[in-house]
This record gives C-alpha cells, structure tokens and sequence, in this order.
C-alpha cells in the first residue's frame, strides 16, 4: 500500500468501539440504559443495535435503537451529517418509513465522542430508532414489488426532496466523492485492488465509455438531491398474508442515508436497478420492472434514457471497486464487504457481454408492457 493509500486508510479509520464502550457511550450522551447490545454489519462505520431499559419517563416510547458511529473522515463534516439527519426527519413527517433521530441529552442530534479518554480520535455520534422487518435481499422479489421499490425511489427524488429546504444544504454538493456517479472517472486509481483479469478490464471499459458518452450529457440530467445507496440491505420489508393467503410484502424501512448527494433523477434510478439486480434469478429483467415504477412517477427524458444502461454498469463498477479496496483496508469486514461481488461480476459481465441494446430492448419493452396493463414477468 503506498502512503498516499495509507493516509486515506486513516482519514478514513472505522470505529472500533467495543459493546462496552458502545453501551456507556449512548447511556452518557442521550440518557438512556442499555440492557442488550449487538453489533450490526457496516461498510465504514461503525453501528449497534441496542435494546434500553423502561423507566418512568419512557414507558411508551421505543425501546430499540442504532448508535450510529461515523468514521474519522464522515465525523469531520458535521453539517454534513446534520443536513442527512433533518432529512431522515422530515421524510419520516411525510409518511415515509426512516427512523427518529433521538436527541442528545444537551438536546443536540450529534455529539462529537473519543473511543476513551486517553484518545485524540473523536467520532460523530447519533441514536436512531430500530426499525422492524427483513433486507429485501433475503427474499424473492416478485415484479410487482420491484416495480414498487422504483416508485419508492422516485417519490423519494421528486415527492418529498424537492421540497426540502436547509441552511446547510448546500453541504450535499460533494465534490469528488467517490460513490456519487457523476465520479466514475475517480475508481481509476482504485482499480489495482482488482489485479490483472477480466473484469478489470471491462471496468476500463466501462470508465472509458462513461468519460465519452455520458459525461457530455450530465448538463442535460435533470439534477434533484439522491438517497444514493437504495440497495438491498438498506431496503427492509414486512410481509401479511392477502385474501388468498399469499404474502404481499410493504416497505417497513429505508436505511443509511449517509450517501446522499446532489445528483440527477436518472442515477437514483440507475442505483436502485443495479442493486435490485444483486440477488435476482432474472437480473437482466429487474431494470424493466424497476424503470416501470420509477417512470410512473417521474417519466425520463429521451436523454436520461439513453445513458441508463451505462449509468446501471458504472455503478456496478463504484460498488465492485471500491469493495475490492476496502477489503484490502479492512480485511476483518472482507464477508459484508462482499456481499455485492457475489453476484455481481456475473452480473456485470452479462450485462456487458449481452451489449446496450439488447439490455434496453428487454427493460423498455418490460416498462412499456407496464402501460398496456399487461406487465412482463
């Protein structure tokens, strides 16, 4: 690793609170007792699902929580971090399903914390409610409700974020940062952690065809504030039964806002199929289904249409990466870091090996299907 990648392992240095620490930490800044703790998985923070004690003062609140701990870099952009909180609350007041952000016991909703006192490293703190039900990831998904999570993607774009409005806002215009696509371009410093194969040299492709084809065309997206990781572990589900007796299944929760960014409506759109693509037996049939649900709110533009195919394997391309770097970071994490690569290089090189055209017949024919009332499967 060379120092330049060493100084970017400690700028961005994940947590390492043990669940001791952990259960003092949120038992000292927002007041409350903690009687279970366990860790959750995390990309490059550090978060806890913890259980608290009733007492007189909470007899009917929540009684589940997550400490988010944000790494040495998220921490040192604190309003950042403010701007992702007031959003997860005033999407919550719109009827969506985000956690509550818990106030501190000083009444603020982040405090800046060391790991102990003999340490000069300080990370931003914050308490969120639990929220109940399973990662879309653990279950088959049907068309119907992938054609749900596209209008849940959109609504989140156009319905509620159009609308919000924040001092600090302007904190979401994050220049150089990796995982907002407009930065493809950037995974070309990252891409010795792939090695000499295949799928590293379909990555220099698609970067190259990204530089050529859609970066002219970003003045003609229509820009909008992105969730930017609406992917299958961030997206939690309920079941009940219907009338029949068949499970339909409703959002229960949206996750991880923590790359949220100024961006375009058609990269929401192009992040959510690809992730929806991860553990589908159909992969190359999830974007008709998901791009039916997203245009049923917001209708894409002939050039946003034209730049998904490449904005769907760029982005592919960000999470492939950048976990293949990471992992050399934090080898410890290697299993949740993963999870995308397990299918994902097959996805990817199937997508690639079919070409735009024939991927983009089967996706608009699929989405166009949806409005002659005869969805395909």
């Amino acid at each position: 690793m060379s120092s330049g990648d060493d100084q970017q392992s400690q700028a961005l240095a994940k947590p390492t609170f043990s669940e001791v620490q952990a259960s003092a930490l949120v038992e000292s800044v927002f007041g409350v007792k903690v009687f279970k703790i366990q860790p959750l998985p995390s990309y490059d923070d550090q978060n806890f699902h913890v259980c608290i004690s009733r007492t007189k003062d909470t007899t009917d609140g929540p009684t589940e929580y997550v400490p988010k701990i944000s790494n040495t870099k998220s921490s040192k952009t604190p309003d950042l971090i403010e701007v992702q909180s007031h959003i997860i609350m005033f999407l919550r007041a719109a009827g969506f399903p985000t956690a509550s952000v818990c106030r501190t016991k000083g009444d603020n909703i982040t405090s800046l914390m060391a790991v102990d006192s003999g340490s000069e490293i300080k990370y931003l703190v914050r308490l969120l409610t639990y929220l109940p039900g399973r990662p879309i990831a653990e279950i088959p998904i049907s068309p119907q409700l992938l054609y749900e999570i596209g209008r849940l993607a959109a609504k989140l774009d156009k319905g509620t974020l159009e609308k919000f409005h924040h001092p600090k806002l302007s904190s979401l215009h994050r220049e150089n940062f990796i995982w907002n696509l407009k930065n493809v371009p950037l995974l070309e410093k990252y891409l010795y952690a792939l090695g000499q194969n295949r799928n590293r040299e379909i990555v220099k492709q698609i970067i190259q065809l990204f530089k050529d084809e859609v970066m002219s065309k970003l003045s003609h997206f229509r820009e909008c504030i992105n969730h930017g990781d609406l992917n299958d572990h961030n997206i939690l589900i309920e079941s009940s039964k219907s009338a029949f007796g068949d499970a339909v299944y409703q959002v229960s929760g949206i996750l991880d806002f923590d790359d949220m960014s100024y961006g375009y409506y058609v990269f929401e759109l192009a992040i959510t199929i690809m992730y929806m693509m991860i553990e589908s037996k159909n992969p190359i049939q999830v974007g008709g289904h998901v791009l039916a649900g997203f245009e049923s709110i917001i209708p894409l533009t002939t050039v946003e249409r034209s730049a998904l195919f490449l904005l769907v394997c760029s982005r592919f391309c960000q999470s492939l990466v950048m976990a293949a770097y990471s992992c050399q970071l934090h080898p410890e994490n290697e299993e949740y870091l993963m999870i995308t690569a397990k299918t994902g290089w097959k996805h990817l090189q199937q997508m690639f090996d079919m070409g735009r055209k024939t991927v983009e017949e089967i996706w608009f024919e699929t989405a166009k299907s949806y409005k002659s009332g005869i969805p395909c499967d």
